[in-house]
């Protein structure tokens, strides 16, 4: 029996894939990214598939006759119908562990552009406009230091912005399902705020929580209504837990002073009204875009894929009920 065979939708570093190439058979893109076409066309013949940015629907799941494994490329996994793959027998994984401080970095870097307004004073200095230059008071930013960081999700990236955070002299509240025991807040100098309370508190509201219906425009019309004027809210998660047009309601109406967002609710469009705006810092969805957090991520990836076809049950499972299947 031939090697079994591993479908990569996208262009992943070489170096993260390399531990498949000795006993699977890979087939991944060259230049570019697989179509959703592409993806159709090549799975039914594919035993796993490592979907990187690209969206696992029933029609994808049905075609994948063959498929026991869908490793999915990210700590997210709303990408994949987990509901659909489970009744087929499908296992599903994840790697939650390989974003943390990529995306907790972006997040004090989003933070840091929109405060002190760098960006926006960018796109002046490169249009050779010098009259607000220097010293005047037109650009007038404002500083981390002091500020409280209300933090929406406080899993692993949200824990690693809050340290990065400190460092810059913030002070720290967060919200989760199930707060942190009164030792281990005190250890991390956190302290537990219920959302609205969280909202009316916080200077930067920073979202870390996974997109499930719960959290689903999270933050809407109510919620921006219940924020300081001068507050800033910042998204590496994902684009629908905010309703993209309450937040520009609220810009427009100077509810809120600012956002900066990484992700957005109908991506890869972007609502027309942000783009116009100065007081907005957007990214193309890149929280885990470095060479080094990629190239684990792919490792992460390949090993769950390893250990499923050796019969071990992989290290991050997102429907356990699922067993193992390798007939």
């Amino acid at each position: 029996m031939g090697k079994k065979k591993i479908l990569v939708t996208n262009l992943l570093p070489e170096e993260g894939l390399k531990g498949l190439y000795p006993d699977f058979k890979v087939i991944a893109p060259k230049d570019r990214a697989f179509t959703r076409e592409e993806v159709l066309e090549l799975i039914p013949e594919c035993q796993g598939i490592i979907p990187a940015f690209f969206k696992v629907d029933k029609e994808i799941i049905d075609q994948g006759r063959n498929l026991k494994i869908i490793s999915n490329y990210g700590a997210g996994f709303d990408n994949v119908d987990i509901a659909y793959a489970t009744e087929k027998g499908i296992m599903v994984t994840n790697i939650p562990e390989t974003v943390t401080q990529a995306t907790a970095e972006l997040a004090l870097g989003l933070m840091i552009s929109l405060m002190r307004r760098i960006t926006e004073t960018d796109r002046l200095v490169r249009k050779d406009s010098y009259e607000h230059w220097g010293t005047t008071i037109s650009f007038l930013g404002t500083s981390l230091e002091g500020k409280i960081l209300g933090i929406v999700g406080m899993g692993r990236i949200g824990m690693a912005t809050a340290r990065l955070a400190q460092a810059f002299g913030m002070q720290v509240i967060y919200q989760k399902r199930k707060p942190y025991p009164p030792e281990v807040e005190k250890t991390l100098n956190i302290r537990y705020a219920p959302l609205e309370e969280l909202l009316k508190e916080a200077d930067v509201v920073s979202l870390h929580c996974p997109l499930t219906p719960e959290t689903r425009h999270l933050l809407g019309e109510k919620e921006f209504k219940l924020m300081k004027p001068t507050a800033v809210v910042v998204n590496t998660a994902r684009g629908p837990v905010i309703h993209e047009k309450a937040l520009i309601e609220a810009l427009e109406k100077g509810e809120i002073k600012g956002a900066a967002l990484d992700v957005f609710e109908f991506e890869p469009k972007v609502s027309a009204e942000l783009l116009k705006m100065d007081n907005v810092v957007l990214t193309p969805h890149i929280g885990s875009s470095t060479l080094e957090t990629r190239t684990i991520m792919a490792q992460a990836c390949v090993k769950h894929i390893q250990d499923f076809f050796a019969g071990k049950r992989p290290t991050h499972i997102v429907n356990p009920e699922v067993k193992l299947n390798l007939d």
